[in-house]
């Protein structure tokens, strides 16, 4: 039998995960010699390539000497943790990747407490030694502290540490040595991590951590082998989370190999596999023996901290772009959502049109949002609202630490921003190189169009990380957006003469030639209350001659908003349009003189929310 390794990659977003599986898979033999293979080969899906993170948890192997490593590349943002999670209960150890200058941020304290938790042992790895402000030492020593503050027992906090730069593919036992392969780090990871427990001979116990949907295979279950041996073609049962056991008959047993999977004919404890053609599984269930069925305990996930209702699109424009627009075509997609998605959650609201979508933060429920209008679906979104509950008879809501990395010159401008979201400043860290980490714990609401302001007040300079925290109790009411909207009180084609005549009011949303209708959002007013404003006014054509008749229209470029500045920009009075190809903002009450002052529809949310 040969020797088996399985291992998890964890690490902060943005310290090199997916570049070092990379350069392991590359280094392994795994590809031919002729065969193409694009760079970040593990962010297989549109938008993680786009935006440079990866989303969902994946598997390869690699074989090193003899020995088979199966390896889970987990993603390093706080939003995708349920996706971490289950990563970590398919694995025997973990591989901790931490960026040599910026060393741990909130995601790997997140991952690493997850880690030691489960009591998986630890490979350190120091990654980005070549760069300019590395400080391996001092990081090095960050990481000590970080375990101790976990209460890391003896054992987990005597792990071998490797230093790597992962974009040349080059392992250091210690910085400087001769290696120029990942030789040490293949060799630390088959010492540290212990080969799978599990007896092959004992009743069957394989947990689905992972689901994957094929055109030609149907729904895949990805999972791991705790004990027993599975052969194509025997009858096995699915225990359900209803305590039920489902029989069914496996059809198709795979095993990875590089990013190929190859068909088995059996696996046996400690494998990780893929088992297709079976209909109705989902995650956190376990294929089990029908003689003595011995299921194991569910997976346990963290629960959403952030909701927003998802509803049809009832613009004047809607159908224009997409083609499924319905409530059930929006229903029948967050179901299958639900399928794959396993920190998600979907509640049914008073209308049988709306949904309200529950997650760990604005990036998870953007990036949903944004694969659904790539899918060609049709819908609007409300304002982010964090999810409140109530314990021993208090309101509590949940918190996190956020840490902002920043040049010195804008600590003031930091500290004053957050002061008003009710955060608190825990530490302050000068590490003398001109920027400065400093540590806050903020109520979750105090992130919603945080990035934004930070990064416009930062002038682009700031890096924003955080995590859960915890729950803590309710804070009261906090800020809302200061400045009104500019609102078009009529449909019709925008005209440059007309943004012209109403740019100096705010800013602008919309350039000329644009379709626009009555209620939908143009700009930012500078003051506080909504105006309503004419951009489809032409300018009249006489045959007098004045001074004034023929200044030069000059517009000023109009600010273009992503999905996540869109989300994070309205009000509770408003909705975020999205189409296939535009992203548009609007007021939930179309009609001027039907639709409350600004000031009233948000004392009117606050009661209720209150």
């Amino acid at each position: 039998m040969t020797e088996l390794r399985n291992i998890a990659i964890i690490a902060h977003v943005d310290h090199g995960k997916t570049t070092l599986v990379d350069a392991m898979l590359h280094q392994s033999g795994i590809f031919r010699a002729n065969q193409e293979v694009v760079t970040r080969v593990m962010d297989s899906n549109d938008l993680e390539r786009e935006r440079g993170i990866t989303i969902l948890a994946k598997n390869t192997a690699l074989s090193y000497r003899g020995t088979k490593i199966n390896i889970v590349d987990t993603p390093g943002h706080s939003d995708f943790g349920g996706e971490v999670e289950r990563a970590l209960r398919m694995v025997d150890g973990v591989v901790i990747l931490v960026d040599a200058s910026e060393g741990p941020l909130p995601q790997t304290r997140y991952v690493l407490q997850k880690a030691l938790a489960a009591k998986l042992p630890p490979v350190v790895v120091l990654n980005k030694i070549d760069r300019i402000d590395a400080r391996s030492k001092e990081v090095l020593d960050e990481i000590y502290d970080l375990f101790i503050d976990l209460d890391a027992t003896e054992d987990q906090l005597e792990f071998p540490v490797v230093y790597t730069n992962a974009k040349t593919g080059v392992a250091h036992r210690t910085v400087g040595d001769d290696s120029t392969t990942l030789e040490p780090l293949f060799e630390a990871i088959i010492a540290t991590i212990p080969r799978p427990a599990g007896d092959p001979a004992a009743s069957l116990q394989m947990q689905v951590m992972n689901l994957d949907y094929s055109d030609f295979l149907g729904r895949i279950a990805i999972a791991r082998a705790f004990q027993g041996t599975l052969k194509r073609g025997t009858e096995v049962g699915i225990a359900k989370k209803n305590g039920t056991i489902q029989p069914t008959k496996i059809t198709k047993l795979f095993t990875f190999r590089g990013l190929e999977r190859d068909e088995a004919e059996e696996v046996t404890a400690g494998e990780i596999v893929a088992i297709a053609g079976v209909e109705g599984i989902e995650i956190g269930e376990t294929i089990v023996d029908l003689a003595d069925p011995m299921p194991l305990e569910p997976l346990m996930i963290d629960e959403p901290t952030l909701a927003m209702v998802f509803t049809i699109n009832t613009s004047p424009f809607a159908g224009r772009e997409g083609q499924f627009v319905t409530s059930r075509d929006l229903r029948s997609r967050l179901d299958r959502e639900l399928l794959t998605n396993v920190s998600l959650r979907v509640e049914d609201t008073g209308s049988t049109d709306s949904f309200r979508v529950l997650g760990r933060g604005e990036l998870q429920l953007a990036i949903l949002i944004e694969t659904m209008r790539r899918e060609g679906y049709e819908l609007m979104v409300g304002k982010p609202e964090i999810v409140v509950r109530t314990e021993n008879g208090k309101k509590v809501e949940p918190l996190e630490t956020l840490v902002i990395d920043c040049p010195e010159t804008f600590i003031g401008i930091v500290i004053e921003a957050l002061g008003s979201r009710r955060a608190q400043m825990k530490k302050m860290v000068n590490h003398h190189s001109g920027r400065v980490r400093i540590e806050f714990s903020i109520p979750s609401r105090g992130l919603i169009g945080l990035r934004g302001q930070l990064l416009t007040d930062t002038r682009g300079t700031a890096l924003i990380h955080s995590i859960l925290e915890g729950w803590t109790e309710y804070a009261g009411e906090m800020a809302m957006r200061p400045t009104g909207a500019l609102v078009a009180d009529r449909g019709g084609v925008s005209v440059a003469y007309a943004i012209w005549g109403i740019q100096e009011r705010g800013e602008m949303f919309v350039g000329p030639g644009v379709d626009v209708y009555e209620g939908m959002i143009l700009g930012e007013n500078a003051r506080e209350e909504d105006m309503n404003v004419n951009v489809t006014k032409e300018k009249k054509q006489t045959n007098m001659r004045s001074s004034s008749a023929d200044e030069a229209v000059r517009l000023i470029p109009p600010r273009e908003l992503t999905l996540e500045k869109a989300i994070e920009f309205i009000a509770d009075d408003e909705y975020v349009e999205v189409t296939p190809k535009s992203i548009r903002l609007r007021k939930k009450v179309l009609d001027s003189k039907r639709r409350p002052r600004r000031w009233q529809e948000i004392k009117a949310s606050q009661e209720e929310a209150g």
